[in-house]
């Protein structure tokens, strides 16, 4: 038996399937733990799920692929808030609103901004408040 890892997903829904048990069937046939981040399913139009995922690599597959029979997209590579550098002037407006601390002054000599994505649990906090639209979400 494999160790547990945890995988973040963002999984974008079409309109017509959003009001199925997903999520149920990911804790009870794939044995997965599961930490939903940030939601919004309405059977009125396309949802998004941001969430981790803990088990199994092996589980954490064939739970991927169980929702893919939904035709319900799947996005592995854990970037649903990201950073445009060009934007940013490291104002630091964006750092009191991370409740994570994902972005934090790094060096306090420049007092420039850094952003550590494993630890942003993509509450959009930064997005809301960036006065140069410097953060955004792909959701």
């Amino acid at each position: 038996m494999s160790d547990t890892v945890k995988q973040k997903l963002m999984l974008d829904f079409p309109r017509c399937e959003c009001e199925k048990p997903i999520i149920y069937h990911l804790v009870k046939d794939y044995d997965l733990v599961v930490n939903v981040f940030r939601a919004k399913v309405t059977p009125e139009e396309r949802g998004y799920l941001v969430l981790d995922v803990t088990g199994t690599p092996e589980n954490i597959g064939r739970a991927i692929d169980y929702v893919k029979t939904f035709h319900v997209i799947v996005n592995t590579t854990g970037k649903g808030v990201t950073r445009d550098l060009d934007r940013c002037t490291h104002c630091g407006h964006c750092v009191t609103h991370c409740p994570t601390e994902a972005l934090r002054i790094g060096d306090p000599a420049t007092r420039e901004v850094t952003y550590n994505e494993a630890e942003c649990i993509e509450c959009l906090a930064c997005v809301r408040v960036c006065p140069y639209g410097a953060c955004a979400s792909a959701f």
